[in-house]
């Protein structure tokens, strides 16, 4: 394989990652902070329909406030069907798990009902935008440089996450409402509205990512446009470990696997198409069950152990101690 090849491989692979990036940092604030948004597949179908309907209905304000709309409305959306989850988890306190399921079963039929009269027509879409002078650098300014707003915004909202996280008194917070709630709650942190704060957080930044899809990655709207990807994302998040940086990481690693399908698609022709539609997230799904198997434990004792200990920090990954519990907060 030639480098231009794998740099137009990885590059294709970092554009088509950006509404999954903004879709599994988003769940990953919401549970970070103890709540589980299970809803995530009919998420972002319902919040990729809205967006391009809005931007597709106010077309004649022009291409950037229609745009601007579309994905305001898909936030609301995203952040109001996250409500419902922080609603009946929080303060009704029944299953954050059927909660979510059956909330993701009723916006993935809500899409195709309420979309059906924007079902494969065209409408507008974010335009490239190659940054100067920095789409010159070899090699890096072709694979982060040459493509468009919504995927230099990724970049930040990455960094921005991580430092919120780690170097932030309010990141150390967000931790603590995940891991031990009721020791947040003794230094005077009121744990259910954080809660709420950052479940509707994680779910306007989801329903971004669904406009992403239906405006810019796969742009325009059809039927179950967005199959498969809020199930993708929930896994990311695991096997991201629930950091930013590592679950940025392995959208892009879902991404290369993408790029890689459609490679091998058009050099092995005689395999069904359907194959290399679904091989990515059956890779994905390999490498979450590898990397949480008993198998790879055994496997990281045969190295020495420094570098087995390192390993294990980096590939292992531990849920938020309260994730998914109720907390009474009196």
């Amino acid at each position: 394989m030639e480098t231009s090849q794998i740099i137009s491989i990885l590059s294709v692979a970092i554009a088509t990652s950006t509404p999954l990036v903004f879709a599994t940092i988003g769940e990953t604030f919401t549970e970070r902070a103890g709540v589980i948004n299970l809803s995530a597949e009919g998420t972002i179908l319902l919040c990729a329909m809205s967006g391009f309907a809005i931007a597709k209905t106010t077309e004649g304000l022009g291409t950037v406030p229609s745009l601007m709309l579309g994905f305001a409305a898909a936030a609301i959306v995203g952040a109001a069907i996250a409500a419902i989850v922080a609603f009946g988890a929080l303060t009704l306190k029944q299953s954050q798990v059927a909660i979510g399921f059956v909330l993701a079963l009723l916006c993935a039929d809500l899409s195709s009902f309420l979309g059906n009269p924007f079902v494969r027509i065209p409408g507008p879409t974010v335009p490239s935008f190659r940054i100067p002078i920095l789409q010159d650098i070899p090699i890096l300014g072709k694979l982060f440089f040459q493509s468009d707003l919504l995927v230099y915004l990724s970049y930040g909202l990455i960094v921005a996450a991580v430092i919120y996280f780690y170097r932030t008194r309010s990141g150390l917070m967000l931790r603590a409402i995940g891991e031990q709630p009721g020791a947040a709650f003794a230094r005077g942190t009121n744990v259910v509205l954080m809660r709420y704060v950052y479940t509707l957080f994680g779910g306007a930044l989801m329903g971004i990512g669904g406009a992403a899809f239906s405006l810019d990655f796969k742009a325009g709207w059809s039927h179950r446009h967005t199959a498969g990807y809020g199930w993708i994302a929930l896994a990311i998040v695991i096997f991201g470990g629930w950091n930013p940086l590592r679950v940025a990481l392995s959208c892009y690693l879902f991404g290369v696997l993408q790029s890689l399908a459609s490679v091998a698609q058009s050099t092995i022709p005689n395999v069904p198409t359907q194959v290399f539609t679904v091989a990515p997230f059956v890779l994905m799904i390999l490498f979450l069950v590898l990397t949480s198997s008993e198998w790879l434990e055994r496997s990281l004792k045969l190295l020495p152990p420094q570098i087995g200990r390192a390993a294990r920090q980096t590939i292992h990954s531990t849920p938020p101690a309260a994730l998914g519990k109720a907390f009474e907060q009196d």
